[in-house]
This record gives C-alpha cells, sequence and structure tokens, in this order.
C-alpha cells in the first residue's frame, strides 16, 4: 500500500520550491488526488490570463496506449 505523505515528499522533492497536499481518496493506498502549489512554468501567466489549470497526468506508456 502506498502512502499520500511518500507521493507528497516525491512531488516537493522534483518541484522546485512546490507545496503539495495529497489525499488518499479512497483509503486503499492506490487513489489519490493532489493539489500542488508551484510558481512552475506558467508563473506570472496564472495572476491574471490563466485563473485555473486541470492537469490529466500519464505515464509515456499509457499515453502511447491511449492513443491508439
Amino acid at each position: 500500500m502506498f502512502e499520500a505523505t511518500r507521493i507528497q515528499e516525491i512531488l516537493e522533492s522534483a518541484l522546485p520550491e512546490c507545496t503539495a497536499v495529497v489525499v488518499d481518496d479512497r483509503n486503499d493506498g492506490e487513489h489519490f488526488s493532489a493539489e500542488v502549489v508551484s510558481a512552475g512554468a506558467l508563473g506570472d501567466l496564472m495572476k491574471a490570463e490563466i485563473h485555473a489549470l486541470a492537469l490529466r497526468t500519464f505515464t509515456p506508456n499509457q499515453w502511447a496506449a491511449r492513443s491508439q
């Protein structure tokens, strides 16, 4: 079983100046949601031009299987 705190640690160490809140949505160690706060690549665009951005993430294998 994977833990939300481990995902938080990974995100915060991989993304510069990031704060992450990760929740085990089903309390099963497999289904998680995360809120990530980071200046990131969009930087100042998030202040005015972009109000919100929803992300769906994939591994390269998942993406390849999806596009077939």
